[in-house]
């Protein structure tokens, strides 16, 4: 390769074009039969480490050879069937060829008079969400690199709204503390995006769940109460569309019926679960997510678009401007206002922002909505079918209730080193990667079923294989 370009001659684009084919043909024929969990060859690892950079660079096959002779061997297999251990599917077909055509453009999506089709795109891809959950005519929102960003950038409109001259006094001033409210069930990020934002550990009150392990209203009601009574400020509360262990669903009419009432922000972190709002058996279970102020989702889940594609939708678009558009003094940021586009800079705190929308709207363009309803019911269906299993085996017990497809599964007994090494057994064997959980203190493990290539076939086998293992 000639070191003085950065550019691929004719005959070097059409190698890694003919590399790059191979791979892909070659890693989707393999997936099954792939080891899921890596075998992390410390001393392998350590020599890639610390392996110089070359002065002279070693070409397009020397790279596509290091792909698959030194990474691949090395990385999670995340788009086997039963990969099972997160809420992270594998990525739909479409996605590496979308995400290499976002890399040929290389638009910066901040300013739409340099990223218009792009801009375009990612408002088609946030019109269609905010229609899924019945936002309004005023809603819209951005994508964002992940749940954590959207949450955090939610709370920051809150306290915006909250608080109109925020921007300029910010949370230093003696005045009463703000106060927010969540489950013991919630996130992590949800307290870690309060603590990053100024309001504190100290005011931030994780309400306890109830046997569904859904926020208790009742007991919501009154910490609201106390904390009023206590000279605090109450106004903003995140309740959770799937909770992360176990995928309940807050009970977001009621608490959405006490946020009128009390004048709060209502976010709803539906990372996990909110999209499951395709599915005929849970839109009615997720309807109310319309009577929120904001939501959170990952595209990068339930869509199955390639990491990293998160989003915030707002029923009120002109607040999100409200809590991050700041005047340019740079000219070389002039925005030129159109009725038709937006300056997503304006609408959150990036910049530079990659055009994340293309892959997201690529799937749905080339698989079409109702293939992804049949496949968020599929696994809606799957993970019943894996709790059915569990809850008929007496050597094993399910932890909680299947409402997304989450899947609990202690062995009655045993301790938390026992089911560790299930876990272990589990991966090592090829079976399964499954992933530790604790439930009301207690350990077990967790499958959850956000896979589109998992069947009915491999939910049987890990059935079975759990109950062969439980008994001995």
């Amino acid at each position: 390769m000639d070191g003085t370009t950065l550019i691929l001659n004719a005959a070097e684009r059409t190698k890694a074009a003919e590399l790059l084919a191979r791979f892909t043909d070659s890693y989707e024929n393999s997936l099954t039969s792939r080891p899921i969990a890596p075998d992390a060859d410390r001393e392998t690892l350590t020599k890639l480490l610390a392996e110089p950079f070359p002065e002279e660079g070693l070409g397009v096959e020397a790279f596509f050879a290091d792909v698959v002779d030194r990474i691949v061997p090395y990385t999670t297999t995340i788009a086997h069937p039963r990969f099972l251990a997160y809420v992270q599917g594998p990525p739909n077909g479409i996605s590496p060829y979308a995400e290499a055509i976002a890399a040929v453009l290389n638009q910066n999506c901040n300013l739409w008079q340099i990223s218009p089709a792009a801009n375009v795109i990612e408002r088609s891809v946030m019109d269609w969400l905010t229609d899924l959950f019945a936002l309004g005519p005023s809603s819209g929102g951005l994508l964002t690199n992940g749940g954590s960003g959207a949450t955090k950038d939610a709370i920051t409109a809150a306290i915006a709204d909250r608080r109109p001259d925020f921007r300029e006094r910010g949370l230093q001033e003696t005045r009463a503390p703000l106060v927010l409210y969540t489950s013991d069930e919630a996130h992590r990020s949800v307290v870690k995006a309060a603590t990053l934002l100024g309001i504190g550990l100290a005011n931030v009150r994780t309400i306890p769940t109830d046997d569904h392990f859904q926020l208790r209203v009742d007991l919501l009601a009154k910490a609201i109460a106390d904390d009023r009574a206590a000279g605090k400020e109450p106004f903003c509360i995140v309740a959770t569309a799937g909770t992360v262990t176990t995928g309940s669903i807050d009970p977001i009419g009621p608490i959405a019926d006490l946020c009128e009432k009390e004048n709060l922000w209502l976010h709803v972190d539906g990372a996990y679960g909110a999209l499951f709002i395709l599915a005929d058996s849970t839109r009615e279970a997720l309807a109310p997510l319309s009577r929120a102020d904001s939501i959170t989702l990952d595209p990068h889940k339930l869509l199955f678009a390639p990491l990293e594609a998160g989003a915030l939708l707002v029923k009120d678009m002109a607040k999100l401007r409200a809590a991050f558009a700041f005047s340019s003094t740079s000219s070389y940021l002039t925005a030129i206002d159109d009725a038709h586009l937006l300056d997503y800079m304006d609408h959150g705190p990036q910049l530079s922002r990659s055009f994340k929308a293309l892959k997201v709207w690529a799937a749905l363009r080339t698989f079409g909505v109702g293939a992804f309803r049949t496949t968020t019911e599929r696994c809606l269906s799957l993970a019943t079918r894996l709790g059915s299993h569990i809850a008929a085996n007496p050597g094993l017990d399910l932890m909680n209730p299947v409402t997304l497809t989450a899947v609990c599964i202690r062995m009655p007994g045993r301790n938390a080193e026992a089911h560790a090494e299930l876990l272990t057994r589990l991966h090592e064997e090829g079976t399964a990667m499954l992933g530790p959980a604790r439930i009301r203190g207690q350990a077990c493990i967790r499958a959850c079923i956000t896979n589109h290539r998992t069947t009915e076939t491999d939910i049987d086998l890990l059935a079975s294989r759990l109950t062969t293992l439980a008994t001995r």
